[in-house]
């Protein structure tokens, strides 16, 4: 009668390619070895699960562990601590046998660890940068104009200046980082940029949280999981939104006015019709279309309005003298006011820069001082806010002017426009007669 071998006869005596059972594993299975071609001997756990043989790669053999060691070495496990790892493994599928055993368990592992590295792959494509981006492409897609300053604002102040943060996700930057990158700003004189820096990445933020409620939001403003505003929590610097108050004088007014009232050419005309609709927004001016020009009109869309909000239509009417300069520019195309027929509009910076050289005897003139000059001068005549508002198109505030007053006030607005005409006009009294003071 031949003596039973011991495990490890059996493991020394493997044919290369060959399995062998070295025993029964509790709850289920068994451990089994085999020989590699390279002569190195790799532990399984053997089961059958569904009428299907499983085996489950455990690891070398290590023969010169100890014989009672549990834990694996450098070099692999030893027969017991092989033992041990197959019976973790049996347990295992024991457990998770309802929704199909180890196999099930390890396909739900891989398909766990594929969805993490998804959502570490997109989480890593919702960054702050991408969020402010897409921010900007939401404003230029409605239209508004302040997209190319939040862009600008944006690339200077987060992206160049803090590239580390911008490469965070979205969700996990703080009010405090926000607010260093607004003391940056301020360190360098630039308060006011400093506070809508503030302003704009508050509303990204916004917009992003929005989209969880907001249909007209598109959809990917979700997958930045914003919960809260981290721009929220900063305070902007109020000494700096003190309005920029210098307009031009009513003497400053006709003395520009009379530089350029009988200017030839395109850029007289274009000055002339800026300066006779009320001094409207340059930027709103020069994206002037064709379609939207009509004998005793022009229709500018207001794209500083409300956050969210599309550009707000705004017609202005054309007094006589508006009418024969907007002729003058001779309409074609796309963009009404163009030196190029209509494919690209007059460049604000070029239109503003036209009326910095036809203002050469004014002291320190600005073109948005224009505008500003309009509405006091139309205020000193008793035009009221409510008219000089709408035909400079400040917004519209209230429940009752935004939902129920249909009125299109173009007949107040025309009125107003032949008053500034009529006092651009004017010559300066110069028989005023000084009264004595009494004795």
């Amino acid at each position: 009668m031949s003596a039973v071998k011991t495990i490890g006869q059996v493991i020394n005596e493997l044919i290369p390619g060959k399995f062998a059972n070295l025993g029964k594993v509790l709850p289920s299975g068994s451990l089994e070895v085999r020989r590699l071609k390279s002569r190195a001997v790799l532990f399984y756990w053997r089961s059958t699960i569904g009428g299907k043989t499983e085996r489950v790669t455990i690891g070398h053999y290590d023969s010169d562990a100890s014989p009672k060691a549990l834990k694996p070495t450098i070099k692999g496990y030893s027969i017991a601590a092989a033992m041990r790892a197959a019976e973790t493994l049996a347990q295992k599928h024991q457990d998770n046998k309802p929704a199909g055993g180890y196999p099930a368990l390890v396909a739900a592992q891989k398909e766990s660890k594929q969805k993490a590295a998804a959502d570490k792959h997109e989480a890593a494509k919702q960054t702050l940068q991408n969020l402010l981006n897409d921010y900007c492409h939401h404003l230029e897609a409605l239209g508004r104009v302040a997209f190319k300053d939040a862009r600008s604002i944006f690339k200077l102040h987060v992206i160049e200046a803090w590239p580390k943060i911008a490469a965070l996700p979205a969700n996990e930057v703080t009010g405090e980082q926000i607010a260093d990158m607004m003391r940056r700003v301020l360190e360098l004189g630039k308060g006011r940029t400093a506070n809508k820096l503030r302003s704009y990445v508050r509303a990204a933020y916004q917009t992003a949280r929005a989209a969880r409620s907001k249909a007209s939001i598109p959809v990917h403003f979700k997958a930045y999981n914003v919960v809260t505003n981290p721009a929220a929590d900063t305070e902007p610097d109020e000494s700096q939104n003190k309005a920029d108050k210098n307009p031009l004088t009513v003497d400053q007014l006709r003395t520009y006015w009379n530089a350029i009232k009988a200017a030839p050419g395109f850029r007289g005309a274009v000055l002339r019709l800026h300066l006779l609709t009320g001094g409207q927004r340059i930027e709103q001016l020069v994206n002037l279309l064709s379609s939207n020009v009509t004998g005793d009109s022009i229709l500018l869309y207001d794209g500083k309005g409300r956050p969210g909000k599309p550009p707000r239509p705004h017609t202005v009417p054309l007094i006589q003298t508006a009418a024969a300069a907007l002729l003058d520019c001779k309409p074609q195309g796309h963009f009404a006011l163009s030196t190029d027929g209509g494919k690209t509009h007059l460049g604000a910076v070029t239109l503003s820069a036209w009326a910095v050289e036809a203002a050469a005897d004014i002291p320190d003139f600005q073109a948005k001082r224009i505008r500003s000059g309009v509405e006091t001068l139309l205020a000193s005549v008793g035009v009221s806010t409510e008219i000089r508002g709408r035909l400079q198109s400040h917004g519209i505030a209230g429940v009752q002017a935004r939902h129920y007053d249909g009125h299109d006030y173009l007949a107040e607005k025309r009125k107003a426009l032949e008053t500034l005409h009529k006092l651009l006009n004017q010559k300066p009294a110069s028989n005023v007669t000084p009264i004595k003071k009494r004795a």
